[in-house]
């Protein structure tokens, strides 16, 4: 007998200013219509989407959704990454959802995309590690760190959400006083030294809910995206930033892009990096790519990042 497929929905309630928990009837629904086998588990606090994740797959389910924001889904992601016997799924129900547009699907589903979703498309996308530190959308070192920092940590490490006012408003303080970094990459074997702006390091293309650092970026190619945007003066700050929006910054010469399978990245002390949108601080930075090994649901007729001739 074939083996009825067990999926799990791991909800973050407060996803999206609460439009997470409205999803709950919505997947009770589709649950019915579909004649899935499925369970649907509320996320209480943080950390809590990845004990959710690690104790379903001790269970024996299939498939993992995360319905929530970015931090939802990284929560999911990186504990199934190295594991086998699994498809995940996000369900976008957070703010920015720059993950999302990885896999082709809107910021919020329409009944036309839940049958899309349910018909299971998969393929096999790339992801990263950075000191062995999974992430499947990409990390930021620079003035994009120090903005998340400002934005969700305050002194003392407590996690806080920021809301889009007071983003703007960390993003035009820290555009005005940022000081670049003095960075040393090793890459193929050479080394450089530069006073670093923005290093973004990527599997995907767009971060902070619409800034197209690595407009290029195929997520099944094998291989890192990188942008190492060098010493801005202020003028040059908002001219790069506005460019980045729409991703037409990659041909300027204050502009260095490139693909690699692995990199690192010194900075000689300890700074602020994020992790699909997650907060830490190192000093050195390890990273590299594992290609294909994220078997995830996506959609063939929206504009996913994947390159579809090499779809496993």
């Amino acid at each position: 007998m074939t083996k009825t497929k067990k999926w799990v929905f791991i909800v973050n309630p407060i996803a999206g200013n609460n439009f997470g928990i409205t999803q709950v009837p919505v997947l009770k629904e589709k649950i019915e219509q579909y004649k899935i086998d499925g369970e649907i588990v509320m996320t209480e606090r943080h950390g809590h989407a990845s004990e959710i994740t690690e104790e379903y797959h001790k269970k024996g389910f299939d498939y993992f959704i995360a319905v929530g924001g970015d931090g939802t889904t990284h929560e999911v992601g990186r504990v199934l990454v190295g594991k086998k016997n699994f498809v995940f799924g996000v369900v976008p129900s957070g703010t920015g959802n720059d993950f999302n547009q990885i896999l082709g699907f809107p910021n919020r589903f329409e009944e036309k995309h839940w049958e899309i979703f349910f018909q299971q498309h998969i393929i096999h996308m790339d992801y990263g590690k950075c000191n062995g530190m999974p992430f499947m959308n990409g990390i930021g070192l620079g003035f994009d760190a120090e903005v998340a920092a400002k934005n969700y940590v305050e002194p003392g490490g407590k996690t806080v959400m920021g809301g889009k006012g007071k983003y703007i408003k960390v993003i035009l303080s820290t555009l005005f006083f940022f000081k670049e970094y003095n960075v040393t990459i090793t890459n193929d074997g050479k080394t450089e030294d530069s006073l670093c702006f923005i290093n973004t390091i990527s599997i995907g293309r767009r971060y902070a809910g619409g800034f197209y650092l690595t407009p290029l970026a195929i997520a099944n190619d094998g291989l890192l995206d990188v942008c190492m945007i060098k010493k801005l003066g202020l003028l040059k700050r908002l001219d790069i930033l506005l460019k980045v929006s729409k991703g037409k910054h990659t041909t300027d010469k204050k502009v260095k892009y490139y693909r690699t399978k692995k990199l690192t990245v010194d900075f000689h002390q300890k700074v602020p990096f994020h992790a699909d949108g997650e907060v830490f601080y190192d000093t050195k930075f390890d990273v590299e790519v594992f290609p294909g090994q994220l078997p995830i649901i996506y959609n063939p007729e929206g504009n996913h990042y994947f390159d579809i001739d090499l779809k496993k």
